[in-house]
């Protein structure tokens, strides 16, 4: 009787192999891999951050004319002794007065400006650096999220079937009278919720999906790159890294760099800038021609600069503080990510090698010995449900790993070259 229901389990098992192996393959095979490379490419093509980075891009841009551009000349027009009484009445009298006043900066404003200009200009370069990182980021983590749910839904049909192949086998042992009927009830509980848990995965996996589908702009064509996801690093302790040159560190400093030339733009502008004027007047009553020369210059009695002046050292102040505290903010992020990465490395080794391999070799010994009546049922369901949760903890692991590895990617994006200044 043992004999006869080890076959049966043989044949069972074969057919629902071969079932799981169809199921899961890929339904457009035929399609080239989609990868996270690809993904990132088309996200940048049409992420809104994108757009707004080159749109600040083109402002700074526009600023950094501005801001070498020359203040305009005016044309000063002015007449005299016109609508009054006796012989200056109307216009009999009338002396005008054409002139043209041409504003001149002192204390180097303009020079001043284009420094400002140029280290916002610089800053607009790494924050467009900074939102290219954020999207890949976000896309790795949509990508490996979605490459997690197809794992599981592998993994849940695989349970599917093992529960399936489990109930089958306590109706068999029932029937020929070497079971107990509430073996085979308990083990139609565990297909129901099986398949529901399929069910669940499926809905999951297809939200992940959706999602990944929305960050690109476009539906996801072919399967996903699970070769990628069921990869590890290498071994071995890593160098630590440093926060030096990362896209963080350089924000920092661009901050700076652009508080002190708000400091050398306010002293420029405590010098007084002059405006000399040129121009013609014409006497009414000879009718005869005129020059006339003029010089304004502004006395600062009631604001000197010096407020300002104060304003932009303590901003730049600031800045160099907020610079310390990203030198130490970056260290412990990176020192953390690194310890995270290598964490996830280990436990996704350990539990996708010689974790899974004794979880699977222990539930093939439950189903050979609950075959042939030599285990009960529920050291099987025992075996099965820690096979499941060796999978499923090998998955969870593997997405943490590549989790860790897509932050410190993030940490440690090297800052663009910037122009010189």
């Amino acid at each position: 009787m043992h004999r006869v229901i080890a076959a049966l389990l043989a044949v069972t098992s074969c057919a629902s192999i071969a079932q799981a192996q169809t199921a899961t393959s890929p339904p457009s095979a035929n399609l080239p891999v989609f990868t996270l490379e690809r993904a990132r490419t088309l996200a940048g093509g049409s992420s809104p951050n994108i757009d707004a980075a080159s749109a600040d891009l083109r402002a700074a841009s526009a600023a950094r004319t501005i801001a070498g551009l020359r203040p305009n000349p005016e044309i000063q027009v002015q007449s005299e002794n016109v609508a009054g009484t006796g012989d200056y009445r109307g216009l009999r009298s009338a002396e005008t007065t054409a002139s043209l006043a041409l504003p001149i900066e002192l204390g180097g404003k303009r020079s001043a400006r284009i420094a400002v200009a140029d280290s916002r200009s610089n800053r607009s370069r790494i924050d467009a650096a900074i939102a290219v990182a954020d999207l890949n980021l976000r896309i790795s983590q949509a990508y490996i999220e979605a490459a997690a749910g197809e794992r599981r839904v592998d993994i849940a049909r695989q349970q599917a079937e093992i529960a399936g192949n489990a109930f089958r086998a306590a109706r068999i042992r029932v029937t020929a009278g070497a079971g107990a009927p509430i073996d085979q009830q308990r083990a139609d509980v565990l297909r129901v919720n099986a398949e529901l848990g399929l069910e669940r995965a499926i809905r999951e996996a297809e939200v992940a999906r959706g999602n990944l589908a929305r960050l690109i702009g476009q539906p996801i064509d072919g399967a996903l790159d699970l070769v990628w996801f069921d990869r590890i690093g290498g071994y071995g302790p890593t160098m630590p890294l440093t926060p030096d040159g990362t896209l963080a560190l350089a924000a920092a400093q661009a901050d700076v760099t652009t508080a002190g030339a708000q400091v050398r733009l306010a002293r420029s502008q405590r010098v007084p800038d002059i405006t000399i004027s040129a121009g013609a007047r014409r006497l009414a009553q000879t009718n005869d021609m005129a020059a006339v020369v003029g010089i304004a210059i502004p006395l600062p009695v009631f604001n000197n600069g010096s407020a300002a002046v104060s304003q932009a050292r303590a901003e730049q102040d600031r800045a160099d503080a907020n610079r310390r505290l990203a030198i130490i903010e970056a260290e412990q992020a990176i020192a953390g990510a690194q310890a995270q990465l290598a964490n996830a490395a280990a436990t996704a080794r350990s539990t996708g090698g010689p974790g899974l391999a004794a979880a699977l070799e222990a539930a093939r010994i439950a189903r050979v010995g609950y075959a042939q009546g030599k285990f009960s049922q529920l050291d099987l369901l025992e075996a099965e449900r820690t096979l499941a949760e060796t999978r499923a903890a090998f998955t969870d692991a593997l997405a943490g790993y590549h989790d860790a590895e897509a932050r410190l990617e993030r940490l440690t994006t090297p800052a663009p070259e910037l122009g010189a200044r």
